[in-house]
């Protein structure tokens, strides 16, 4: 879902020049998108409900269709389980990513609210939750003393660190 691009830099180090390789990781828009449509079923079926198109597309603010285009990638993906007219329900791999999203943005949410003291910025948040490794989300875990609640009430998903 993301690609490395190798970029060649050059610099002047004592009258000569030398390459240098630089990595930068460039994530893709479709894999931030894939991601939301996972959190956001994520987030109703944690709510006990049932996982339906016109769910989702409220949720997301999307139009039904969109949600039927999406459902059909993703399930051609392995990351939902949908027939047309069908509920919708995660694979395990989805339902991986989908709570790793939502433990991305509430433990976003503890830090601005209680660590930083700053108001919650949800478009700050929902731009960091995608670029999130596991390693980071379970330091700032660890640094924020295993939150069990965001600011708004919802449980946050346990990691490993929380074990």
């Amino acid at each position: 879902m993301s690609e490395v691009t190798t970029i060649n830099s050059r610099r002047k180090s004592s009258n000569r020049k030398e390459e240098e390789q630089e990595e930068l990781y460039i994530d893709t828009a479709e894999a931030e998108h894939i991601e939301m449509y996972l959190k956001a079923i994520w987030a109703i079926s944690e709510r006990k409900q049932e996982v339906k198109i016109s769910s989702i597309a409220k949720l997301l603010n999307v139009k039904q269709p969109s949600v039927v285009q999406m459902l059909h990638k993703l399930n051609d993906a392995n990351l939902v389980e949908y027939k047309k007219g069908n509920i919708v329900e995660l694979t395990t791999q989805g339902d991986r990513i989908g709570k790793q999203m939502i433990r991305n943005t509430r433990l976003l949410e503890v830090m601005m609210k209680d660590a930083l003291r700053i108001e919650i910025d949800e478009e700050m948040v929902c731009g960091i939750e995608h670029h999130m490794k596991k390693k980071f989300s379970d330091a700032l875990c660890i640094l924020l003393k295993h939150p069990r609640k965001c600011p708004h009430g919802h449980n946050i998903p346990y990691g490993q660190c929380c074990r």
